[in-house]
Order: structure tokens, then sequence, then C-alpha cells
């Protein structure tokens, strides 16, 4: 955890905590188990799995996309998923898609909407949950577009642009608005330049000096390796649920 810290959000505990939290889940995805997780402001927490469908629906669940098992269904306690001390299960959705608005996320699949060029599809989450206005963003997403190593707001089809300036576009996309959680599916690709790497590690840790908290869930271990640091939580995602 960095050692200066800005909590300015500190009214809650922890940033997400999963509390005996058991998903509404097929067999294919998420396993049906009892999940706990706490991650507190500035916190940087790794998760390897080496499913991609599993990983998307763990990010999934800890959004409050994925609902939890009520308490006759789970056979006992009721489990929860809370971010920023709000209970998804308990926000309607006008509130939920705000809280939503204080989160970053890279997923596996990208989630580019083809028919849009590249601005639009980085600017439309702040938008839909935000009420920042737009100048605003777009100034916030040429700096940075500009810091990620793009000239400037990609204004092209996303099938227009290479997969490095794609990743890029990611990046700024995840960064926008200055979410309070970040949930990362796989957000380092290995063969990328040394460069987006220092600049990605970068802004990570400028977001976690404001406060910011981390999930990264990635398949190889040696993607964090770099950043990770003694006393960071690390688990693992599985046919057994999230172990240690």
């Amino acid at each position: 955890m960095p050692e200066k810290t800005t909590l300015s959000e500190s009214g809650y505990g922890f940033v997400l905590k999963l509390d005996d939290a058991i998903p509404v889940s097929d067999s294919t995805g998420l396993p049906p188990v009892r999940y706990n997780l706490s991650i507190e402001p500035g916190e940087c927490v790794f998760v390897e799995c080496r499913d991609d469908v599993r990983a998307a629906q763990f990010t999934d669940f800890c959004a409050g996309l994925l609902p939890v098992k009520k308490e006759e269904e789970a056979n006992g306690k009721q489990g929860s998923v809370s971010c920023m001390g709000l209970n998804w299960a308990e926000l309607d959705e006008r509130r939920a898609q705000a809280l939503r608005g204080r989160i970053g996320r890279i997923t596996g699949d990208s989630g580019w909407i083809d028919l849009y060029e590249m601005h639009l599809n980085i600017l439309w989450p702040s938008l839909h949950h935000s009420r920042t206005p737009y100048d605003k963003l777009v100034a916030e997403a040429v700096h940075l577009s500009q810091l990620f190593g793009l000239p400037g707001l990609p204004t092209q089809l996303p099938e227009k642009l290479s997969p490095l300036d794609r990743k890029r576009s990611e990046y700024v996309r995840a960064f926008m608005n200055r979410p309070s959680l970040l949930l990362l599916e796989n957000p380092v690709s290995l063969g990328a330049p040394v460069e987006l790497y220092n600049a990605f590690f970068t802004e990570l840790t400028v977001a976690r000096e404001r406060g910011c908290a981390v999930l990264w869930i990635g398949s190889e271990r040696s993607a964090w390796a770099g950043y990770a640091r003694p006393g960071m939580q690390r688990f693992r995602l599985g046919g057994n649920g999230l172990i240690k």
C-alpha cells in the first residue's frame, strides 16, 4: 500500500468487500461457493485465474452485475458484496449506475462498440455513469491519451486502430473520471513496449496514492511480478472459489 495514500473518501472501511457472498451462477462460470475479499483504499490485490469466463464473471460479481444468492437459497448466512460501503443488493438501478461511475474497468474482450468511433467508446461510460461536463471529460481523455502514447484522443473506428493503440485506449477508458476502484482483467500485454508498461504502472500508482483500490486479475503471475510488493494480497480463483 502506498505510504502517502490520500483517503478523501474515507467514510467507508473498504472500497470493495465480499462477505460470505455466493454468486448466482451457472456451472460453466463462477463456482457458487462463498467468497470473502476486502480491499482498502489504495490497496492493490492480485488474483490469478486462467479461465477468462470465470475471471469476467468474478469482476462482474464485484461490480454488482452478478447477484448474490439470497439467504434461503444459500442455506445459511446472507452474504453480500459492497462497494464503497454500499451493498449492491440494496441499491436501485439509478444509484447502482452512479456507483459504477466510480469504477474503472479493463475487460478481457475490451467491449468496444464497433459502430462508434473510439473517442465515443472511451467517453461513453463516464457520460453514462457521471454528471461530469463533456468538455471536462474530453480534456481528461486527451491528457490520458497522451500519457499512454497516443497523439490525442483517437477518433477512428476501433477496427482501424492497431492492437497496440486499442490497448492504449483501454487504459484511457479505465482511468477516466478518477475512479475509486479499478477492476482489471489481464491489463498488461507482455509484448507491449516498455514505455507503455511504465506509463500504466505510473498511472496505477498515482491512482492508488489518491485512494483508488485495485483488483488485478490475470492468467500469468509474471505480468504483475514487477509491480507486486511484500504484504500485497494474492489469491487464486479456480473451481473451489477464491483461495489464498
